[in-house]
């Protein structure tokens, strides 16, 4: 991944637009990273992978509560939990 630090990026903010068509470009300050200029292409992507996890986080949340019903682990002590890891071990 190329870097440009921030003044270099006000610089030459054509190139950094042209080289972020083919890969991300992380932009630093102070030499701490603090953006990342990506194509839309690679921005259509992330959002659509952030759109499945949600996805999979919702459905993983229903199927938990298909499994227990809320509250029922609140009754667990910690000896409890204890043994139930030992046992799965």
């Amino acid at each position: 991944m190329i870097t440009f630090t921030s003044a270099e990026a006000q610089n030459r903010f054509g190139e950094l637009l042209d080289r972020s068509q083919r890969e991300p470009v992380q932009v630093t300050r102070r030499g701490r990273p603090v953006a990342y200029v990506v194509s839309e292409h690679d921005m259509r992507e992330l959002q659509a992978l952030d759109a499945r996890r949600q996805e999979a986080a919702r459905w993983y949340a229903q199927y938990r509560q298909t499994l227990a019903p809320a509250g029922a682990a609140a009754d667990l002590s910690d000896t409890d939990i204890d043994r139930l890891v030992h046992e799965l071990r």
